[in-house]
This record gives C-alpha cells, structure tokens and sequence, in this order.
C-alpha cells in the first residue's frame, strides 16, 4: 500500500452534520478516513463502492481521480452537499 503525494486528486469539500462541517478531502486517504469514521450510513450502494475504490487505489489498481468519483457518487447518495474547484 502507499499513502503519499502521488495519492493525491484535485480538492473536494465535503459539508458534514456536526461538530467539524467542513471536510476538506485531498487524497485517497483522506476519502478512506472520512467513509469509515464520519459517513452518516455505511449501507448505501455508492458508499460501498466509495470504499472499494479507497482499497483498490491503496493497492495500485485504480488512479486516486477514481476514488474521487466514487466519493462524489456517495455523497450524493446521502445528500451531503459539497464543493469541487476545478483548475
């Protein structure tokens, strides 16, 4: 597994309920973390699939631009709003 920079994809800002609103995702790590600590449900289809694509892209199978994709499909979901910047 490798969790370092070439992990990293372009900025997502998640909007939580809660103490800590304001996510701010980077790399598949950050995905990872966030899916299993601070999801709201872990049964949703697209939240399975959100973390099956964290797994795949530590073990090199899929690229982190992957991962966020699938990210922004759970989010949805669960009707988390959120914020992409795209350069």
């Amino acid at each position: 597994m490798k969790l370092h920079a070439s992990d990293q994809f372009p900025a997502l800002t998640l909007v939580m309920r809660g103490r800590a609103k304001y996510k701010i995702v980077r790399t598949v790590r950050d995905a990872a973390e966030i899916l299993i600590i601070d999801w709201p449900s872990d049964d949703g289809e697209e939240y399975v699939t959100a973390v099956r694509a964290c797994l795949r892209a530590l073990h090199n199978e899929i690229p982190p631009e992957s991962v966020r994709a699938a990210l922004i499909r759970a989010a949805d979901e669960e009707r988390i709003s959120y914020i992409s910047l795209v350069a």
